[in-house]
């Protein structure tokens, strides 16, 4: 091979590797501040009790907000977006923390989570709540407690868009 032909083979090897990189980066979840808002009844996160829930779409800089795990359930079930078109669906982990104020980076993976149904706990605008956990000894001490039955991602999500709303006053922002 000449040194002209070399020069130009390497030129074209070095052209080729200046292409921008594209490493994917995983979605990582948020921590709620003054300014996250509940999707559905616009108040802002703080103003709830209970396991919150937030979903990034793709091409999205922020998630939306939801004030409860049941919330989060019935945007997916009312197809207003396809799990295809999520970057990251996290739920606080309620074995951290307390009901009244979820523990700060206490997100996990939704899919991933133990969620107990049928508790004596309600979602933070009423009706039913699917309480989130990452350890299933813990949804269990949670049901002994509460009451409900333990189910996994997919239960919850068919369970959690029928549940039935409680009265005004049995509400779950207290």
């Amino acid at each position: 091979m000449s040194a002209h032909r070399l020069i130009i083979l390497c030129l074209f090897i070095f052209i080729a590797g200046c292409g921008e990189s594209t490493v994917a980066v995983a979605p990582q979840p948020r921590e709620p501040d003054s300014h996250a808002i509940g999707h559905y009844c616009r108040m802002t996160l703080t103003e709830h009790v209970g396991p919150k829930s937030q979903i990034l779409l793709k091409g999205w800089q922020d998630p939306l907000w939801f004030t409860s795990v049941h919330d989060a359930f019935v945007y997916i079930a009312q197809d207003l977006v396809n799990e295809h078109e999520m970057a990251g669906f996290w739920v606080n982990d309620m074995g951290q923390g307390t009901w009244e104020k979820p523990a700060p980076g206490s997100w996990i993976e939704a899919k991933g989570a133990f969620y107990v149904v049928e508790s004596q706990k309600s979602a933070a605008m009423g009706g039913s709540e699917a309480v989130p956990f990452k350890e299933r000894a813990q949804a269990q001490a949670f049901t002994e407690e509460f009451g409900g039955r333990i189910v996994d991602y997919r239960e919850a999500l068919a369970l959690m868009p029928e549940a039935p709303p409680v009265l005004p006053n049995e509400g779950g922002t207290q």
